[in-house]
């Protein structure tokens, strides 16, 4: 008897610690689950706390954020800035004549829609269709190349503000948000040290556009002119900054000088490979980082300057906006637009505007945001020199 109550109350205590060690594993489980859908989907509620001298934070956890793209308001947004303005079904065209009174129909053939481009949704996180960027362009070294670096950082801070606000005015529905586009690397007339005819800005400038972009709460872009080199060899060695979620990219076709040529003395090219290599590297960092989708401008104001534009291919992780860049009046604007960014769909347009070399014909004015609104498609980023 003793032997058998011993038994029993082994088997017992056996069961006991059996599905203890079930009960256990399952709460392991769940919170890996929670770990792994909700670690990235985390935001924390910040309160103020002003009964003391400085302000206290306090964060609290768990509080869940959407965590997959609105692709019905995606799509909405998207066909919002197509801004196609007239029906795309045939239209009959009814003739009559007064002898016989007899009626001939015929139709119109009509051009195929080629915006919004059918591309891949981006991650949770992307910027575009939702917002407009308003940027400001140039170099803190020069004067010449764009307003950026043309006024002082408070002055030039305020007139960006001020843009900001018109789009905001004019297109209600999009929010407008400021950036200051940085040229980081630029071309050269001369040759250099290694004869590849651009200039590596140093980190303590792009520092500087990074404290600057953090008073206005503006995102950055910075550009590259490779001149001789490429974008194979200059990308990765801006990869530090790229790693930040509030920094994208710019890439300027015209100082790509493939055929040898000194930067200046002839337009010059990227091909689709460039793009998608530039594109692939930024979706690299995307992932490993955990970072929000990131934006590729490519400027673009004549055929040549981007081949194989079909082969471009936009990414969840990257999203490709062109660039019209060229200057000069606004039917000039328009035909460039209209040949090189409209006929030519990838992604995202965007649209640049001169200060001075937009008006330098007598009578000639700047385009305003309502200009711009009136385009097929509308330009989502809007760049100013």
């Amino acid at each position: 008897m003793e032997r058998n109550f011993r038994g029993k109350r082994r088997s017992i205590l056996v069961n006991k610690y059996f599905w203890f060690f079930v009960g256990f594993l399952t709460f392991v489980d769940a919170l890996l689950f929670v770990s792994t859908n909700f670690s990235d989907s985390l935001i924390y509620r910040e309160k103020k706390d002003d009964t003391t001298a400085g302000t206290k934070v306090v964060k609290s956890l768990f509080v869940p954020k959407k965590i997959t793209l609105d692709t019905e308001l995606y799509d909405l947004l998207m066909n919002k800035l197509a801004n196609y303005k007239v029906s795309t079904s045939t239209q009959p065209i009814a003739t009559s004549t007064i002898a016989t009174s007899t009626v001939a129909t015929s139709t119109k053939p009509v051009k195929p829609r080629l915006w919004p481009v059918k591309t891949v949704y981006p991650n949770v996180g992307a910027l575009l269709p939702f917002n407009r960027i308003i940027a400001y362009y140039g170099n803190l070294y020069s004067t010449k190349m764009g307003v950026l670096g043309e006024y002082p950082e408070d002055e030039m801070l305020a007139k960006l503000q001020a843009e900001v606000e018109k789009w905001n005015i004019a297109d209600p529905e999009t929010k407008a948000i400021p950036a200051l586009h940085y040229i980081a690397i630029t071309a050269q007339e001369s040759k250099g040290e290694d004869g590849k005819y651009r200039l590596r800005m140093p980190d303590s400038q792009i520092d500087k556009v990074l404290a600057m972009a953090a008073k206005i709460n503006a995102i950055v872009f910075l550009d590259i002119q490779v001149g001789l080199s490429n974008v194979q060899t200059e990308v990765p060695l801006l990869e530090k900054y790229l790693k930040m979620p509030n920094v994208h990219f710019g890439i300027d076709p015209e100082f790509s000088m493939k055929t040898g040529a000194r930067p200046g003395t002839v337009v010059g090219t990227f091909d689709a490979e460039d793009i998608n290599f530039v594109a692939n590297y930024l979706a690299g960092i995307v992932k490993q980082n955990n970072l929000p989708p990131k934006i590729l401008v490519v400027h673009r104001y004549t055929e040549a300057m981007v081949t194989n534009y079909r082969k471009i291919t936009p990414l969840p992780e990257v999203q490709i906006v062109m660039d019209m860049d060229g200057w000069g009046g606004k039917e000039r604007k328009l035909d460039t637009y209209n040949a090189y960014i409209y006929q030519d769909p990838v992604q995202f347009t965007g649209f640049k505007i001169f200060y001075k070399n937009d008006i330098l014909k007598a009578g000639t004015v700047l385009m305003t945001p309502n200009d711009l609104l009136r385009l097929t498609p509308r330009p989502i980023y809007i760049q100013y020199q």
